[in-house]
Protein backbone atom coordinates (compact mmCIF):
# COMPACT_ATOMS: atom_id res chain seq x y z
CA UNK A 1 0.00 0.00 0.00
CA UNK A 2 1.30 3.52 -1.17
CA UNK A 3 0.73 6.82 1.00
CA UNK A 4 1.45 10.22 -0.03
CA UNK A 5 4.12 12.66 2.04
CA UNK A 6 3.45 15.94 1.27
CA UNK A 7 6.20 18.69 2.13
CA UNK A 8 7.64 21.91 0.99
CA UNK A 9 10.97 22.59 -0.44
CA UNK A 10 12.65 25.34 -3.23
CA UNK A 11 11.23 25.07 -6.14
CA UNK A 12 15.02 25.31 -7.43
CA UNK A 13 16.15 22.70 -4.86
CA UNK A 14 13.14 20.55 -6.34
CA UNK A 15 13.72 20.65 -10.15
CA UNK A 16 17.45 20.52 -9.51
CA UNK A 17 16.95 17.36 -7.59
CA UNK A 18 14.39 15.85 -10.21
CA UNK A 19 17.09 16.57 -13.04
CA UNK A 20 19.63 14.56 -11.14
CA UNK A 21 17.33 11.46 -10.29
CA UNK A 22 16.86 11.80 -14.10
CA UNK A 23 19.82 11.74 -15.19
CA UNK A 24 20.68 8.65 -13.09
CA UNK A 25 17.57 6.77 -14.03
CA UNK A 26 15.70 7.35 -10.85
CA UNK A 27 12.24 9.29 -10.31
CA UNK A 28 12.41 11.76 -7.12
CA UNK A 29 10.12 9.60 -5.52
CA UNK A 30 12.35 6.95 -5.44
CA UNK A 31 15.47 8.90 -4.19
CA UNK A 32 13.38 9.79 -1.43
CA UNK A 33 12.11 6.07 -1.26
CA UNK A 34 15.46 5.01 -1.04
CA UNK A 35 17.04 8.10 1.56
CA UNK A 36 13.96 7.27 3.85
CA UNK A 37 14.83 3.33 4.07
CA UNK A 38 18.32 4.59 5.15
CA UNK A 39 16.83 6.89 7.56
CA UNK A 40 14.95 3.90 9.44
CA UNK A 41 17.98 1.26 8.54
CA UNK A 42 20.48 4.13 10.46
CA UNK A 43 17.91 5.36 13.07
CA UNK A 44 19.23 9.08 12.51
CA UNK A 45 20.89 11.10 9.65
CA UNK A 46 24.56 11.85 8.58
CA UNK A 47 25.25 14.91 7.62
CA UNK A 48 28.91 15.63 6.55
CA UNK A 49 30.99 18.75 6.02
CA UNK A 50 33.34 16.53 3.74
CA UNK A 51 33.79 18.60 0.48
CA UNK A 52 34.28 16.68 -3.27
CA UNK A 53 35.37 18.48 -5.82
CA UNK A 54 33.94 19.50 -9.23
CA UNK A 55 34.19 17.57 -12.30
CA UNK A 56 35.71 20.92 -14.21
CA UNK A 57 38.06 21.19 -10.94
CA UNK A 58 39.26 17.62 -11.08
CA UNK A 59 40.43 18.01 -14.70
CA UNK A 60 41.88 21.67 -13.74
CA UNK A 61 44.09 19.86 -11.46
CA UNK A 62 44.71 16.76 -13.40
CA UNK A 63 45.83 19.08 -15.98
CA UNK A 64 47.75 21.17 -14.00
CA UNK A 65 49.77 17.95 -12.01
CA UNK A 66 50.53 16.82 -15.99
CA UNK A 67 51.74 20.10 -17.06
CA UNK A 68 54.14 20.12 -13.27
CA UNK A 69 55.45 16.72 -14.35
CA UNK A 70 56.05 17.46 -17.80
CA UNK A 71 58.19 21.06 -16.58
CA UNK A 72 55.50 23.09 -18.89
CA UNK A 73 53.54 26.12 -17.89
CA UNK A 74 55.71 26.80 -14.55
CA UNK A 75 57.03 29.81 -13.58
CA UNK A 76 61.07 30.17 -11.72
CA UNK A 77 61.12 31.16 -8.80
CA UNK A 78 61.68 34.45 -7.83
CA UNK A 79 64.19 36.42 -5.53
CA UNK A 80 62.40 39.87 -5.69
CA UNK A 81 59.33 41.16 -6.86
CA UNK A 82 60.81 43.41 -9.30
CA UNK A 83 62.35 40.09 -10.99
CA UNK A 84 58.89 38.90 -10.89
CA UNK A 85 57.09 41.82 -12.58
CA UNK A 86 59.98 41.91 -15.51
CA UNK A 87 59.51 38.04 -15.99
CA UNK A 88 55.33 39.03 -16.57
CA UNK A 89 56.08 41.54 -18.69
CA UNK A 90 58.76 40.16 -20.78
Amino acid sequence: MKAIITLKTDREVKENAQKLAGDLGLTLSAVVNASLRQFIRDQGVNFSKTYTMTPELEKIIETAEKDRKAGKNISPIFTSGKKMIDYLNS
